[in-house]
């Protein structure tokens, strides 16, 4: 049973990113750093859950989250955070924020395709095949060997579906309903990152 004085990431996340959702999808978009660091700082506790198998991940967009968010204090928007890197020539040098922009972005999206999986698996409590086909379809192809191999053998270590939901200290038709909700919510805000990159022509898949 659902602790209701614990935290509830899932929630957090859900109501984040339909903020997000609402300002990416205004006739104007301008989207702060500050608000997007934020929100996607919520989803970093997920990672976390998953085991060893994502622990690379976690390190991974964590550490970018948190250059994005010491970006905000002298960056306003996305664009012009961009905007900048692209004018300094250092899009693609790492370490730069629109570099770790697209990790992150990549965050997200393996978060929306995992929930998406999990919710299309209901009634197996085992998490392997959401986590491997998620895994497949947003990680994989930008990882080598040497991780690829071990978040294979991590994928036998991940918690059981209701392991994860007394992490998340949700019952399950709640957690589906939020796990949905960002899903939603997070579509056009990928989207809008999508649209950052291609149509200042640097590519997504780097």
């Amino acid at each position: 049973m659902a602790d209701s004085n614990a935290e509830r990431p899932l929630r957090k996340i859900s109501t984040a990113f339909k903020e997000l959702a609402a300002t990416v999808s205004s006739p104007s978009p301008e989207v702060s750093v500050a608000q997007f660091s934020h929100a996607c700082s919520l989803v970093s506790p997920l990672f976390g859950c998953l085991g060893i198998a994502f622990k690379f991940a976690q390190m991974d967009y964590v550490a970018k989250v948190e250059d994005l968010a010491k970006a905000s204090s002298s960056v306003s928007t996305l664009v012009v955070m961009m905007e900048r890197d692209i004018e300094a020539n250092c899009v693609r040098k790492a370490g730069s924020h629109t570099r770790n922009l697209l990790r992150v972005k990549r965050g997200l999206d393996m978060v929306k395709a995992l929930f998406e999986e999990i919710i299309a698996s209901e009634g197996n409590n085992s998490l392997k095949d959401p986590a491997s086909k998620s895994y497949d379809q947003v990680f994989r192809p930008h990882h080598g060997w040497v991780i690829q191999k071990a978040v294979a053998l991590g994928m036998c270590a991940l918690p059981t579906r209701s392991q994860l939901l007394t992490v998340l200290n949700e019952e399950e038709a709640e957690a589906k309903i939020h796990m949905q909700s960002y899903v939603n919510a997070s579509a056009p805000v990928i989207a809008y990152l999508d649209n950052l990159f291609l149509s200042r022509q640097l590519g997504i898949d780097w």
